[in-house]
């Protein structure tokens, strides 16, 4: 059964499926990057569709970066994105880890009610976000656009299952050494969770650098504009040049990719128990 399994026929098969779904999962993406390198004399809408452009060229890319402060656009997300990640990170982590490694009245209770909020759609609270905003004198800042993720009922859940998960031998030797609760959550307890905080980075980096409602609601000056607000005025700007349009959502999401192709290597399972011996 597993010569049969393994043979160069099931093989090729597997193989073959695999390329198959890659090709469907990124073909968007490669008709972007093919729409944004195609001149101005290529129609992008002929019948049938010509993935590669007969003349690649990068004057769409460099007629939207100098007719639009994409510079600022970029800076803008990027401050936005590593705020909101690292904030995000710090609350999640402190409200988990009592959630999974502290005995106390409710915590169960109060674990089932943080996660029951994420059957909640973000358009319920947006009004009541927003008045607060605004109330708080946040409209049109960075923290304004960061407020409503700095922390996250999935972020709670995910570090709270990670630091469930780590061995109790761990923590009692560090309480021998005399470690405090806050050094133990700082030395110990981080650095165990180290995939699952990545992950929660990468999820929140991401869903923080694409977000358009909130911003679009927050912000009205121009030069706050992340990178999607950016986007979405190039519609406006060339009356809806696709070519133009294309390279402006190429050069938001290189970021994105840039940092999961760097980060993917630490998304791995730590295992905290190599230096205990049972």
């Amino acid at each position: 059964m597993n010569s049969d399994s393994n043979s160069p026929g099931k093989i090729l098969q597997m193989y073959g499926l695999l390329g198959a779904i890659a090709i469907v999962t990124l073909f968007p993406l490669l008709w972007l990057v093919s729409t944004a390198l195609k001149s101005q004399t290529e129609n992008i809408f002929q019948s049938p569709p010509q993935l590669l452009p007969a003349q690649p060229t990068f004057e769409n890319f460099i007629t939207v970066w100098q007719t639009n402060p994409f510079g600022q656009y970029l800076f803008n997300s990027t401050v936005v994105a590593l705020l909101t990640v690292g904030l995000n990170l710090l609350f999640c982590a402190l409200a988990a880890y009592p959630l999974a490694r502290l005995s106390f009245p409710g915590r169960d209770w109060i674990f089932i009610a943080i996660v029951s909020t994420i059957m909640i759609p973000f358009q319920i609270v947006m009004i009541p976000l927003y008045i607060l905003t605004v109330q708080l004198g946040l409209r049109n800042t960075y923290l304004g656009v960061i407020f409503p993720s700095l922390a996250s009922a999935f972020g709670i859940f995910l570090l709270r299952q990670a630091f469930a998960s780590v061995p109790k031998e761990m923590e009692e030797a560090a309480r021998m050494d005399g470690c405090s609760e806050l050094g133990l959550w700082w030395y110990v307890m981080l650095p165990a969770i180290r995939p699952a905080l990545v992950t929660l980075a990468i999820f929140v980096f991401i869903g923080s650098w694409s977000d358009f409602l909130w911003p679009l609601i927050v912000i009205q000056d121009e030069n706050l504009y992340t990178l999607p607000l950016g986007v979405a005025k190039l519609a406006g700007t060339f009356s809806l040049d696709w070519r133009l349009v294309a390279a402006g959502s190429v050069i938001s999401i290189a970021p994105v990719l840039l940092l999961f192709l760097f980060l993917q290597r630490y998304i791995v399972p730590t295992e905290t128990s190599t230096g205990i011996k049972g």
